[in-house]
């Protein structure tokens, strides 16, 4: 059996931590981390009574690297996902249950397109940081939780999977 947690926000008001209001950070955190929290508090007693199983939660980049344009409830509820899947690695891999976090880079999704359809030049701005230059594509993001969630990945357990295109790995690219 299989839990993949995939929920993410990333609003407008959550900025600095100087302009982020409390209500802003809240939602954020609610719906990225606390989500995860509950899916697996409840979700993790049904993989032990089927003898086990694997936990996929999405994470993100930032939460390794940190945003240059601060996003910092987004940010601080990734790192916290990535934390929290860890935790529950260790905790019950022993009663058969793997739990990694999967951290993507930017993924071409509609979401991603609209956000970058008015200023093309906001996503040169990004790419240029990614290696590969270009973002993942959501069935390169769906091949990775398949790899984490089969028997392939059976010795892979409190884990961050990078699919990120060297985005984290690269201190500058070479254009």
């Amino acid at each position: 059996d299989v839990l993949f947690n995939n929920a993410g926000i990333s609003p407008p008001d959550d900025d600095s931590i100087l302009d982020t209001e409390l209500e802003a950070w809240q939602r954020v955190q609610d719906v990225n981390l606390k989500s995860v929290y509950l899916c697996c508090k409840y979700g993790i007693p049904h993989l032990l009574e089927r003898g086990g199983g694997s936990i996929i939660n999405t994470a993100s980049f930032v939460a390794v690297v940190g945003a240059a344009t601060s996003q910092i409830s987004y940010t601080a509820s990734k790192g916290g996902v990535l934390a929290l899947s860890r935790e529950l690695g260790v905790e019950f891999a022993r009663r058969g249950i793997r739990v990694n976090a999967l951290y993507p880079g930017p993924v071409n999704t509609p979401l991603l397109q609209e956000l970058y359809a008015n200023d093309p030049e906001q996503a040169q701005r990004r790419l240029v940081h990614v290696p590969m230059g270009r973002f993942a594509e959501a069935k390169e993001i769906a091949s990775a939780v398949l790899f984490l969630a089969s028997d392939d990945s059976s010795y892979v357990n409190a884990s961050t999977f990078m699919v990120d295109g060297g985005l984290t790995g690269a201190y500058v690219t070479p254009e």
